[in-house]
């Protein structure tokens, strides 16, 4: 018979269990007991009872057993410390079956330790080297360690006020203004007294908890109705409430003295403040087939559900029930098929209202536990695809399990037995927080350094928003928080700056927040030039020696760096400019006051041909009379090559502010002709 419990918590609780009944033996049989306390899921007990029987034994064979027993029942509570321990023991001792290996691997990655846990389960490869889970499990170690490495932009903490030091879990919202929520819990404070044989825990119950509108903490849970839906007596939990939360459907496990019956789903109907009596949900046939998790949702006609009922793929599945108006019913469970269900365990599957299906399953690639995955429904049509691991920090090497969203918003609560917690299990917070962005720099002068304060810095986004900002005695700006609230930079949108302060031409950028998926700061500093100064420097512009044309070639291509200069011109529409154009030292003084005035005149010819008014430019050539290299300098260097870049760097040119008081011509509009 497959034991399907790996959790004395939260999942083995409600972990739907099958019908087991238990069988008496002769007293101080402890080797026998064991086993049979081990076969009802008894783990607390068995544990007791082996390491009786190891003491009593002096078999070596059983000897190794027992510790194998002993490390196998500490693997399936998930107590990975001992489970190491003693597995390792068993292992030491030669045990020789590749399970205990196996486990030994799974409790290592079940730690976090994936490092190690490839390197166990390489062992296992070699002593079965045709189970191609492993292959599964030695990629899932390494994709686990980069997804912790490169955790998603969700944050998750516990929650403060309902967890308790038993389990809490599998929360879900009671009301329509998800103001309300009720969730599963073995605390204290149930009805009876009574203990659950097979976890050692309180029964679970159905809890109540409610936020206050102001602060929207919880307030301290209390339990549901007193004995209709809670028991005392047996496991419920597990809720789910159809739209109207009218109706509550839960799981109920029910246990009698040294038996365990198995679990169904129930549903009750609200009656008043209180809940009617419960009557089971028809979705199995046998008393041998369990069923339990439900989720209700799209309009109330689905019913989602975990079962090991036959027609599945290995372990529990996850299956679908619609609802039939005609006998008022629901009809026939449908397997949800690949590539949702595995050969593992799925289970507590959430139908989220726009239609994703969530779930918690250990048969796909994960990172140890449980892991919570998400599902996209294919059209219209009643199939879920494109499966995707949540990844870290929503999931872990531990059990994650039973995502509840807040509605439509990206946050809501899930359950862990992670470290950090209250107790075995416990009801965890997860979030997107809002990203964060600054647009923010310095305004300098390009030439000395100093700020230059009183600058204003004009913002455009490409959703429409403009803000201006004076820039600060040290010649900072930010773009952050508004004063109303809000914030100036957001997601997926780019945006322009000018910068504009009088005697300096226009300082223009851009930044953009597009694909950024972490909050960021954009820093963007400006130097601007000042309109005063002699002689200002553009990209080069090259000639040929005793010539006027713009050189363009392979290197160098002048009329882009023309380009520049005209939008120059465009960003700062009132200056008049001076085309100043320089020849080298070679040839004579005439020629080449002649050459640089050709020279001049090739750039504003250049730049009227993009459309920038004659007037706005004039063209002067200096000639050889004012080098930036002496040819005194030049002649000393050591190779013609040297030599001649030094000229090069004086056949230049470079342009002056004349005046920045230009006003355009108004246009003409034009008159259509008249018709004949």
């Amino acid at each position: 018979m497959r034991n399907w419990n790996i959790k004395p918590q939260g999942w083995l609780i409600l972990g739907l269990l099958f019908s087991i009944s238990t069988s008496s033996f002769a007293q101080k049989n402890f080797m026998k007991e064991a086993d049979a306390a081990y076969d009802n899921l008894s783990y607390y007990h068995a544990i007791e009872l082996y390491k009786k029987a190891y003491s009593k034994t002096n078999k070596k064979e059983e000897k190794k057993r027992i510790l194998y027993q002993i490390g196998k029942s500490y693997y399936d509570l998930q107590d990975e410390t001992n489970a190491e321990e003693w597995l390792s023991k068993a292992i030491k001792a030669g045990y020789d079956n590749p399970d205990a290996q196996l486990q030994y691997a799974k409790t290592i990655m079940r730690k976090g330790e994936y490092d190690r846990a490839i390197a166990e389960f390489n062992k296992y490869k070699g002593m079965n080297p045709n189970d191609p889970e492993v292959d599964v499990l030695i990629k899932s170690c390494e994709r686990a360690q980069e997804w912790k490495d490169n955790p998603t932009r969700y944050k998750v903490e516990p929650e403060p006020i309902i967890n308790s030091k038993q389990s809490d879990f599998s929360p879900t919202w009671s009301d329509k203004k998800n103001m309300a929520m009720v969730f599963t819990s073995t605390r204290e404070g149930a009805l009876g007294n009574a203990t659950d044989e097979v976890t050692g825990q309180n029964f679970s119950s159905i809890w109540f908890a409610e936020q206050d509108k102001k602060s929207r903490k919880f307030n301290t849970p209390t339990l549901v109705d007193d004995g209709v839906v809670n028991t005392g007596t047996s496991n419920e939990g597990g809720v789910t409430f159809d739209e109207r939360k009218n109706n509550m459907y839960f799981t109920r496990c029910m246990s009698e003295k040294k038996k365990v019956l198995g679990c169904k789903i129930y549903t009750s109907r609200k009656m008043g403040n209180a809940w009617g009596e419960p009557a089971e949900v028809k979705l199995v046939e046998s008393d041998t087939t369990v069923a339990g998790h439900p989720s209700v949702g799209l309009d109330d006609e689905y019913l989602f559900f975990a079962s090991d009922m036959p027609g599945g793929y290995g372990g529990k599945d996850i299956w679908m029930s619609k609802w039939e108006k005609k006998g008022r019913t629901w009809g026939k469970p449908v397997n949800l098929g690949k590539p949702i269900n595995t050969s593992g365990d799925e289970m507590f599957p959430y139908i989220h209202e726009d239609g994703r299906l969530f779930f918690a399953s250990n048969g796909h690639e994960g990172m140890g536990g449980l892991d919570i995955y998400m599902s996209e429904r294919q059209g219209e049509a009643d199939r879920w695809g494109n499966v995707q691991n949540m990844r870290y920090p929503i999931n872990s090497s531990y059990n994650d399990f039973a995502i509840l969203f807040d509605g439509k918003e990206d946050r809501g609560y899930f359950t862990t037995d992670r470290p950090g917690g209250r107790g075995m299990d416990d009801i965890w917070m997860f979030s997107i927080p809002p990203l964060r962005f600054i647009i923010a720099g310095n305004v300098s002068d390009v030439d000395s350094g100093e700020p230059l304060s009183g600058a204003t810095v004009r913002l455009v986004g490409t959703d429409g928003s403009q803000v201006e900002q004076t820039v600060d005695e040290l010649g900072y700006y930010e773009f952050n928080e508004k004063e109303g609230g809000g914030r100036y930079i957001l997601e997926e949108t780019s945006y322009t700056l000018e910068v504009t302060m009088p005697q300096y031409l226009v300082g223009k950028g851009q930044e953009t927040t597009v694909g950024l998926e972490e909050s960021t700061k954009l820093v963007h500093d400006f130097k601007l030039q000042s309109i005063k100064k002699k002689e200002i420097v553009f990209p080069e512009v090259r000639y040929d020696f005793a010539r006027w044309e713009l050189q363009v070639n392979d290197s160098v291509n002048s009329k882009d760096s023309l380009d520049f200069l005209y939008q120059v011109l465009i960003d700062n529409p009132t200056i008049v400019i001076e085309l100043m154009a320089h020849t080298d030292q070679r040839g004579n003084d005439d020629f080449n006051l002649e050459l640089s005035d050709k020279r001049a005149n090739s750039c504003v010819e250049y730049l009227a041909s993009k459309g920038i008014p004659g007037e706005r430019m004039e063209a002067r050539g200096y000639g050889e009379s004012d080098p930036v290299i002496g040819e005194s300098v030049i002649l000393e260097l050591p190779t013609e090559e040297e030599r001649e870049a030094a000229y090069q760097k004086n056949r230049r040119t470079t342009f002056r502010v004349l005046r920045d008081d230009y006003v355009p011509a108004p246009q003409e509009e034009e008159t259509p002709e008249d018709e004949e």
